[in-house]
């Protein structure tokens, strides 16, 4: 009959199931993982939760582990902490990060966990994925020891961009977001903080991070001369419109994607995906990055609180996941 395990499904746009997905005999060089705790990854999940990933990109924005298809009945997710119920010898009872769907229960190969190190909390872990797609970011925009970064959008990719960003000397980076609260945030990060009516212009980097258009069309107005605008919002399937007639050209401005699929240019001659989320995971011991966990739902509610956060999931940082 094999081991009981359920599992979180998009049915169809706009609405959510558990449901079962018995596992069977586990085979050799994999691990069956009690999952723990997971994160919700919300401008991603969300896009995925209401349909909106664009037909062309079924296949690329498929995630590790997904069953199913887009637009549904598909089984995503992709930041899990899990405990090691069984496996190859000492692999049993140590905690692990890994890319999986929302599942209580699972099995995968050996090669896709990453052992968590002792000093990161079972529940801070889950931001891995997050922190993962910030750092990439920031190699891809090539940040430098000095330079004025604003970015905008202070959710959590943006924010952990920040606080990668404040680490390198001399820097004065600004977080920009439309919601005065996230001042404390940039505080606690070592950023200065601006509304979009405030924010400085001249900057030798702007990293977009809000999910919405017009927040792109903020970080081209506050590019200084040959700055790189690098874009790390997916807009599904929605068009973008940018005011490319005004001093886009006369800056000579370059426009930048990152994705965190492919680890960026300049350090993939020696970095693999693995050795990218090993530093991810070592840099989440510092106690900051708590400040991104901002609610909890059980498991069994996945579908409710999914819903309520895909018809307004304004103010939302992180969202936990928490397994029986």
């Amino acid at each position: 009959m094999g081991t009981p395990a359920n599992a979180f499904w998009v049915v169809e746009p706009g609405r959510g199931e558990i449901r079962p997905v018995p596992l069977g005999v586990l085979g050799p060089d994999r691990l069956r993982v009690r999952m723990l705790a997971s994160g919700i990854s919300l401008g991603t999940e969300t896009l995925v939760f209401r349909g909106q990933v664009p037909a062309s990109q079924h296949q690329a924005m498929r995630c590790p582990f997904q069953d199913g298809d887009f637009p549904g009945p598909v089984k995503y997710g992709y930041s899990a902490v899990g405990l090691v119920e069984a496996g190859p010898d000492g692999w049993a009872g140590r905690r692990i990060f890994c890319l999986h769907p929302h599942q209580d229960r699972f099995d995968l190969p050996v090669a896709a966990a990453v052992v968590l190190p002792e000093a990161v909390p079972t529940r801070r872990a889950v931001l891995a994925a997050n922190l993962e797609t910030a750092l990439n970011g920031l190699w891809d925009a090539g940040a430098m020891a000095g330079d004025r970064i604003a970015i905008v959008g202070a959710g959590v990719v943006g924010g952990l961009v920040a606080s990668l960003a404040a680490r390198l000397p001399g820097t004065r980076v600004t977080l920009v977001d439309r919601d005065p609260a996230r001042a404390d945030l940039a505080l606690a990060l070592g950023c200065d903080f601006a509304t979009p009516e405030l924010a400085p212009g001249d900057q030798d980097l702007v990293i977009h991070a809000s999910g919405a258009p017009e927040g792109l069309a903020l970080a081209l107005g506050l590019g200084g001369f040959e700055a790189t605008v690098l874009d790390m919002s997916w807009y599904g399937d929605r068009p973008v419109s940018l005011p490319l007639g005004e001093a886009f050209h006369a800056r000579r401005l370059t426009i930048r994607a990152s994705q965190v699929g492919a680890v960026a240019p300049a350090q993939r001659p020696r970095w693999t995906h693995h050795r990218r989320l090993t530093l991810t995971l070592d840099l989440l011991a510092d106690p900051v990055y708590d400040r991104f966990i901002d609610g909890e739902t059980a498991f069994a509610d996945l579908p409710r609180t999914m819903a309520r956060l895909a018809e307004d999931p304004a103010g939302a940082l992180c969202r936990l996941v928490l397994y029986p």
